[in-house]
């Protein structure tokens, strides 16, 4: 079976946030796909098959299947395009309904779910996580939403990812306005963390950004905005809030293709 490795909200390679991508030939069962992701060892494993209804996409992270992942998403239509399995938009049947991706020459959008944050008392022992205290505490669907002082804290946070663990959400978003918002800036910073589920910090998240989307477009009173996950990779997030949808929207690059043997 085929697989590659994708570069995803990036146009660089060793940029972004890496997925691969595994395009199913045959039927195979939740343990393999489980045991070929924690191979893999990235923050998601994306597994693509036909089915009578169309293209099916699960998303795993070395440890757990999950219900929404946007980079592998990405990188999935990536993948298809690039090797001409499918040439015109796609839709994707997922657990968490039908997304479609679209191609504007190097661009990749997709339609996403919004996922707004409801503001929330901050969980037991967030703040000694953090080491700091909160400007604004929401929880959404899967995550908890921290706004923090400014991009200097978020840039600057150094977590205690024990403690974190402990937290009852998939992950925490902590995120802050940009330092200079305008033509050549994003609009604001975030980073992501979800050791629960196997992943200390992930470098680029797009389900995170379905969240973040609404949030700061109710902030910013526009409803298109570009945001920059400050992780060491780090990338870049094009966002646009559409009633209960988010479209994201990046790059991708591939960095590996092989097959599974």
């Amino acid at each position: 079976m085929r697989i590659f490795q994708v570069d995803a909200f990036t146009s660089a390679v060793f940029h972004g946030n890496p997925a691969a991508v595994c395009l199913l030939e045959d039927g195979v069962d939740d343990a393999w796909m489980q045991a070929v992701a924690s191979e893999m060892n990235l923050a998601e494993t994306a597994f693509l098959e036909r089915r009578p209804e169309g293209l099916g996409l699960r998303w795993f992270t070395p440890e757990v299947e999950v219900d929404l992942c946007g980079h592998a998403t990405l990188a999935s239509a990536h993948v298809l395009w690039q090797e001409g399995e499918i040439a015109e938009c796609i839709e994707f049947h997922t657990r968490s309904g039908v997304l479609s991706a679209a191609r504007s020459g190097s661009r990749i959008s997709l339609d996403f779910p919004a996922l707004p944050a409801h503001r929330a008392h901050a969980p037991a022992g967030l703040e000694d996580a953090l080491g700091l205290s909160p400007v604004w505490v929401g929880r959404s669907r899967f995550d908890v939403l921290v706004e923090v002082a400014d991009e200097a804290a978020v840039r600057d946070l150094v977590p205690d990812l024990g403690l974190l663990r402990a937290v009852e959400a998939r992950g925490v978003i902590v995120t802050a306005a940009a330092a200079a918002p305008g033509a050549d800036r994003p609009d604001f910073v975030s980073r992501f963390f979800a050791p629960s589920v196997g992943i200390d910090e992930d470098p680029v998240t797009g389900s995170a950004h379905c969240s973040l989307a609404p949030y700061w477009a109710k902030r910013f009173g526009r409803d298109e905005l570009v945001g920059y996950q400050a992780s060491r990779r780090g990338g870049l997030v094009g966002v646009r809030v559409s009633g209960d949808r988010v479209v994201l929207s990046g790059e991708a690059v591939t960095v590996l293709r092989g097959e599974l043997v």
